[in-house]
């Protein structure tokens, strides 16, 4: 079986060049057209002979994503992507413009095991693990497409990024590299729904990543039943593996809570949360729940999420209300491939 060539770091892509007895400087070229201009085939290596672009095709494969559908979103300018893969799967990507430049929010699997009850992800079922290089494939194919540079990943799309663990991490240091697209450490979001081995395992890399934790809920009731993840671990424990990354890194962790009516968004919760928060160097995003279709679940009213941020705020807890952007596209993810599964049947 063929290898993803662009899913090798640059050092792996040195021992195979010096395994195939090729001057050292060919890695640094096969690594900026993989990852600094995100070739798809090998016949584009324009500065490489044919002779070595045909033994490359013999032992590798460059993976790539092709756009199956896009929506613009005439509210804010959101662009949604529904991607098909090389096996006829399909992924979501958004693409957000900020003050601060382009922002996309990547996917990490197709499909998700974890079966949080108010995300769309895991609704179509789990297929498959993403390739380092499909994960830098949705970058590549936003910013031919529109014609801009993305400066901020978030890992916040289909899929737990912690389940893929390997090939994320390639992806972050693939993208991060100087010869690629040298996007800096700092402007990667990394978001789990808080499976605490593998928090440990991150901490130990110290990457200046930013970490998020999909929390939802104050206490273990709450969120066992909106969250399957948590009746492996508990809240107490993935709060206690964030104290202690925030410990070994320095870095603030950030809590993500999505408000639904009637079930994590009255005072007593607010108050609950920022006791379990209490110390911690974190901010806590705040997100009106998604209407989605098959969930049920109803969005906060603003005044019920506009108090649960004061009592945070009064407990001395950071907290933001994140803003809707691409509401009128379907621009949370696992939307889009659900409805293109259920057309495909």
């Amino acid at each position: 079986m063929k290898t993803d060539i662009k899913s090798l770091t640059f050092s792996q892509l040195n021992n195979e060049v010096a395994a195939l007895s090729l001057p050292k400087f060919r890695a640094k070229q096969i690594f900026e057209w993989l990852h600094k201009y995100g070739v798809s085939s090998f016949d584009e290596m324009t500065n490489i002979s044919k002779e070595l672009r045909s033994k490359l095709d013999k032992s590798y494969f460059i993976s790539s994503v092709e756009i199956e559908d896009k929506y613009v979103s005439a509210i804010d300018g959101t662009v949604k992507y529904l991607f098909r893969l090389y096996d006829g799967e399909y992924i979501e990507s958004v693409i957000m413009k900020y003050k601060y430049g382009y922002s996309i929010c990547v996917s990490s699997q197709v499909g998700c095991k974890m079966g949080c009850k108010f995300c769309a992800s895991t609704l179509a079922g789990f297929k498959r693990n993403l390739l380092a290089g499909e994960l830098e494939s949705q970058l590549h194919k936003a910013q031919s497409d529109l014609g801009v540079r993305i400066s901020n990943i978030v890992l916040m799309g289909i899929g737990e990024p912690l389940d893929n663990y390997d090939n994320v991490l390639c992806f972050i240091r693939n993208v991060n590299d100087e010869n690629g697209l040298n996007i800096s450490m700092r402007n990667i979001t990394l978001s789990t729904c808080g499976i605490v081995p593998k928090i440990y395992e991150l901490m130990n890399e110290e990457l200046p990543i930013t970490l998020t934790i999909s929390l939802h809920a104050p206490n273990d009731e709450i969120r066992s039943r909106t969250m399957p993840v948590n009746d492996k671990w508990g809240i107490d424990e993935v709060v206690n593996a964030c104290r202690d990354y925030i410990e070994k890194t320095g870095r603030r962790v950030s809590f993500e809570y999505t408000l639904i009516n009637g079930v994590n968004d009255t005072a007593q919760c607010a108050e609950e949360l920022s006791e379990k928060l209490k110390g911690l160097l974190c901010h806590v995003n705040l997100i009106p729940v998604n209407d989605v279709e098959e969930r049920g679940n109803v969005r906060s009213s603003d005044g019920a999420m506009f108090a649960f941020q004061q009592i945070l705020k009064n407990n001395g807890i950071n907290a933001t209300i994140r803003r809707t952007l691409g509401s009128d596209i379907n621009a949370s993810c696992g939307q889009l491939r659900r409805k293109k599964n259920e057309v495909g049947k």
